[in-house]
């Protein structure tokens, strides 16, 4: 297969279409009430809610107040390894102006601060197979290891290459990314990470949306949708799914007020 001519599948719906009018013109205007307001409180409101929200989806045992407690510098009790990954997300948190997301290389370094002490060979593509589980069953088998490497450059070469709309291209890299599961470890919370950085360079409001509560708040049907790309062998209705709390999270804050 030609790299460059590597086009993941999925298909424009009226559905897809119609969200993205929807959001593009709601986050223009959430995006004219930030700057109409003294808004500090939002982006360490929105840390705090989004590294709470992916973690928890992975079983991170944290509350949100334990979470917001850690981002003040106090100390806390839990389990090493929940401390860990939440003060692992909210240092690549604020790394994330600085992380080009089309860059593969970033990508990688956003990965290995994400699991920094967690995982072996954190910097790294996986070297063996991984599955993803639900209880005793396997749900998904990652891509061949032996593939990962290039399976990974063909969907940044895409990412960078394409003239997909950017709320179409982050939720298609969501989806690959976590059918390719490229790492032992971490994969939801980079791909849901990554989405985000893809769409805070598309429209600064992205950096106040906590989109991942409302994923977390719908987890069973988050990995519903990717079941279903998976057995339609695109990701189309992951995409609807993504695109719908996108527009839920918009609409929530707009019909919020401001303080």
């Amino acid at each position: 297969m030609n790299i460059n001519n590597y086009i993941p599948p999925y298909e424009i719906t009226d559905i897809i279409s119609d969200q993205l009018v929807e959001i593009g013109e709601m986050a223009s205007v959430y995006l004219e009430r930030l700057k109409s307001t003294s808004f500090p409180h939002l982006r360490k409101d929105n840390k705090i809610q989004t590294v709470f929200s992916s973690l928890a989806i992975e079983n991170n045992q944290l509350s949100e107040e334990q979470v917001s407690a850690l981002l003040e510098g106090k100390h806390i009790l839990g389990k090493q390894k929940d401390i860990l990954e939440v003060q692992n997300a909210f240092r690549v948190y604020d790394m994330l102006s600085d992380l080009d997301p089309y860059s593969e290389l970033d990508f990688l370094k956003a990965h290995k601060v994400l699991t920094e002490n967690l995982v072996f060979q954190a910097v790294n593509y996986r070297k063996g197979q991984v599955g993803v589980f639900q209880g005793d069953a396997v749900i998904h088998m990652g891509s061949p290891a032996d593939l990962v490497p290039q399976l990974m450059n063909q969907l940044f070469t895409w990412l960078k290459t394409s003239r997909a709309h950017p709320l179409i291209k982050s939720c298609v890299f969501h989806y690959e990314m976590v059918f390719i599961h490229p790492f032992d470890d971490g994969n939801g919370r980079i791909a849901r990470l990554w989405q985000m950085n893809i769409l805070r360079l598309w429209n600064p409001v992205f950096e106040f949306l906590p989109v991942e509560t409302l994923v977390y708040e719908n987890r069973e049907d988050y990995y519903k949708a990717i079941q279903a790309s998976d057995h339609e062998g695109n990701s189309t209705v992951f995409i609807e799914f993504m695109l719908d709390m996108i527009f839920k999270t918009l609409q929530k804050c707009i019909s919020t007020k401001l303080q």
